[in-house]
């Protein structure tokens, strides 16, 4: 029988699933909304629905390459411990691969693409992981970047994968030296690339923000325009990657040690899991209090 949006909204409305992991089912039952059901049970995709309101904010980065383009991206999940999961790393590893592969321009493309070429989404893939880890997981985000053979990508997970970066550099194929302006990024976290990157409304709400300081400090308002000036150079040095200084040798600049390597930054791109997102606070007495309560 002919599928319609009425009957794959009251399915999804009773098992939170997917749209087009509801579809598939009604089409697989004919249309049967019981039996749909019990087969999205069957799928693991019902269980996981049940999970989608629990706090997911542990998880991990993962960096894909294959030659000209590389992916990064972030899965979260519930707690640090399914992130030594093999079944999590198996996720991250196969989530990669399929978005270097289909490049979608969205998580919500990504998730409704084809994972194996049988008409299983990605969505369902990650469905199938959750029902047997028994824990919240989602593609939070993701990022593709491609080069050309005379450029270098370089990556670097700290932590096992707490915070991922991935950068793109113009001009040399030493991957160490993508690499090592990597490893800067994670450690310094830059904001911008450069000085010219920086918007001028922020340049001008920091350059006001310091001529006050400076006022309220009592220094003569003849020298304040030079102090403020002064001063917007270690506010370029704390947001922008060329202007650091290089951690692994601070005596120079990121932009001194790229240049030596007849190179130039083109972009980069810094995850930190969980970064911006609400995290779960257990209160164990206060979860003890509820339990007597509800006895």
């Amino acid at each position: 029988m002919a599928i319609t949006a009425q009957m794959v909204k009251e399915l999804r409305e009773k098992t939170g699933a997917g749209m087009m992991d509801c579809k598939k089912a009604l089409t697989e039952t004919d249309g049967n909304i019981e039996q749909a059901i019990d087969y999205l049970r069957e799928k693991g995709v019902a269980k996981a629905a049940k999970k989608s309101d629990r706090i997911a904010a542990e998880g991990l980065t993962h960096v894909e390459v294959d030659n000209n383009v590389a992916a990064l991206l972030e899965v979260n999940c519930e707690t640090d411990f399914v992130t030594k999961n093999d079944q999590f790393k198996t996720l991250l590893t196969k989530l990669g691969n399929h978005i270097i592969t289909n490049k979608p321009s969205s998580v919500e493309e990504a998730l409704q693409q084809d994972m194996d070429g049988e008409g299983n989404s990605v969505e369902t893939y990650i469905n199938s992981v959750v029902a047997k880890i028994g824990e919240k997981i989602s593609l939070r985000r993701f990022v593709i970047l491609t080069k050309t053979d005379n450029d270098s990508f370089g990556s670097y997970l700290h932590m096992g994968g707490r915070i991922g970066v991935l950068t793109l550099l113009e001009g040399t194929t030493d991957e160490q030296v993508a690499k090592d302006v990597a490893m800067h990024v994670a450690a310094a976290n830059p904001l911008h690339i450069s000085r010219d990157a920086v918007s001028e409304d922020e340049v001008s709400r920091e350059r006001e923000v310091l001529k006050t300081q400076a006022l309220n400090e009592g220094k003569p308002e003849k020298i304040v325009e030079k102090m403020v000036e002064g001063r917007l150079g270690k506010f370029f040095e704390d947001i922008c990657l060329l202007e650091q200084n290089f951690v692994k040798d601070p005596d120079q600049k990121v932009k001194k040690y790229v240049s030596d390597k007849g190179a130039t930054v083109k972009s980069f791109v810094r995850y930190e899991v969980g970064e911006g997102m609400e995290k779960r606070e257990d209160n164990f007495a206060e979860e003890v209090r509820n339990q007597i309560n509800n006895q």
